[in-house]
C-alpha cells in the first residue's frame, strides 16, 4: 500500500531539482566504459545466437538441441532487453557509432523499430500511465486497476493474459496499428495500409529468417530441419514470457498507480517524475538478474532517466531511492516473484466490475 506525502511547491521543485543533478553526474561519467560496455553486450547476443543456431543443426539430440535452444533464446533475449530497447531508447547515440544509433538500429522482433520508437519512447515514456493516453495501460487487452471502465470481455481476461504472455513480441507488434481506433472508424484505411505494409515487411523478414532460412540451411548440410524450426519456435517462446513478465512487473505491481489525464495540467518537471516514480516498479536481485532484464529490474530509474545507458541505473538506484524516501515517496521495489504475484492478483481481481471509490 503506498502511502507518499503530498509535496509542497518548494519541495516538488528541489525534488526535481536533485533528481536532475543525478541526471548530470551520471551524463559526465559517460565515456569509454560505457562504450566498451554496450560492445561486449552486442558480442554476447552473437555469441548465444550463433553457437545456438549451430548446436541446432546437431538434431533431436537431447544435449546438443536443449543447449541450442537455450543459448538461442538465451541471445534473443539480451538482444531485446539490454541491447535493442536500450540502443532505440538513444541510450548510446553519443558513441556516433551507426551500429548503435537509436535512429536506425532494427532488432530481433516482430515489431518494426520505428513502431517502437513512437508507440514506447515517445507515447509511453512521456504520458506514463495516464488512462486513455498510454496503450500500455492494460495493452487495450487487460483490466488492471479500478479506475479502467470495466467491459464484458474482460471477464476472461487471464485466457487473454495467457495468450498476450505467449505471443507477446506480436502484442507489442501490432500496438502501432492501433486498430480499435480502424474499427471505431476513427482511423481511414488510408492512414492503416502504410501500417501494415510495413509491419507485414518485418513479419516476413523475422518468419523467414527463424522459420525458412536456417531449417532450410540445416537440411542442406545435412541436419534436421524441424529440429531447427521446433528449436526457433521454442527460444522466440521463451523469450516472448520473460519480456512479458519483466515489462508487467515493472508497471502493474499492486503499489503502481495509474492518473487520470488532468494530471497534466500545469505538469512541471516534479511532478513528471513523481508520475514516473509512482507508476513503476523495480525487481530486486543480483547483477544476473539485472542483466536478463535489460536492467529493467529498475524501471523507476528507466522511467526516471529513459536515455541514461541501463547499466547506470544500479548505481543511480542508491540515491533515487534515498530522495525518494527524504521526500516521503514509496519506492516501489521488490523480488520477481513477489512482484509478479500481485501481478496476477491485479489480473485476477479487476476481471469483473469493482466500483472506484470517491474520492
Amino acid at each position: 500500500m503506498r502511502n507518499d506525502r503530498q509535496l509542497s511547491p518548494e519541495e516538488l521543485q528541489d525534488f526535481a531539482a536533485e533528481l536532475d543533478a543525478l541526471r548530470q553526474r551520471t551524463l559526465s561519467k559517460l565515456g569509454e566504459t560505457d562504450a566498451r560496455y554496450i560492445r561486449r553486450v552486442r558480442t554476447a547476443v552473437r555469441v548465444c545466437c550463433w553457437s545456438g543456431r549451430g548446436l541446432l543443426f546437431f538434431g533431436w539430440f537431447p544435449p546438443t538441441w536443449l543447449l541450442g535452444t537455450l543459448l538461442l533464446g538465451l541471445g534473443k533475449i539480451i538482444e531485446n532487453m539490454e541491447l535493442g530497447h536500450n540502443v532505440l531508447h538513444g541510450q548510446y547515440d553519443w558513441m556516433n557509432d551507426p551500429e548503435f544509433s537509436g535512429r536506425d538500429y532494427e532488432w530481433d522482433i516482430a515489431g518494426p523499430s520505428a513502431f517502437w520508437r513512437h508507440t514506447h519512447n515517445h507515447v509511453h515514456h512521456t504520458y506514463t500511465n495516464i488512462l486513455g493516453m498510454d496503450d500500455d495501460v492494460g495493452y487495450g487487452l487487460v483490466r488492471l486497476f479500478p479506475e479502467q471502465r470495466w467491459k464484458p470481455f474482460y471477464r476472461w481476461q487471464p485466457l487473454w493474459v495467457t495468450l498476450q504472455a505467449l505471443l507477446f513480441q506480436y502484442s507489442v507488434a501490432i500496438q502501432h496499428l492501433q486498430l480499435d481506433q480502424y474499427f471505431k472508424g476513427r482511423m481511414s484505411r488510408e492512414e492503416l495500409s502504410p501500417r501494415l505494409r510495413t509491419l507485414n515487411s518485418k513479419l516476413l523478414r523475422q518468419w523467414g529468417k527463424d522459420y525458412l532460412f536456417f531449417p532450410l540451411l540445416a537440411l542442406m548440410v545435412g541436419g534436421q530441419a524441424l529440429a531447427v524450426l521446433a528449436g526457433n519456435m521454442v527460444a522466440n517462446l521463451l523469450r516472448n514470457l520473460w519480456t512479458f513478465s519483466v515489462i508487467f512487473c515493472g508497471h502493474f505491481t499492486e503499489d503502481s498507480q495509474v492518473f487520470l489525464p488532468a494530471v497534466l495540467d500545469n505538469e512541471a518537471r516534479g511532478h513528471w517524475y513523481l508520475r514516473q516514480l509512482r507508476g513503476s516498479s523495480n525487481l530486486q536481485g543480483g547483477p544476473l538478474l539485472h542483466f536478463m532484464t535489460g536492467n529493467l529490474s529498475h524501471q523507476i530509474e528507466h522511467h526516471l532517466f529513459p536515455d541514461l545507458p541501463g547499466h547506470r541505473y544500479a548505481e543511480m538506484a542508491v540515491t533515487v531511492r534515498e530522495i525518494a524516501q527524504r521526500y516521503g515517496q514509496t519506492y516501489n521495489s521488490g523480488r520477481l516473484s513477489s512482484q509478479f504475484a500481485t501481478v496476477l492478483q491485479r489480473i485476477w481481481r479487476y476481471r469483473l466490475p469493482v466500483v472506484v471509490p470517491n474520492s
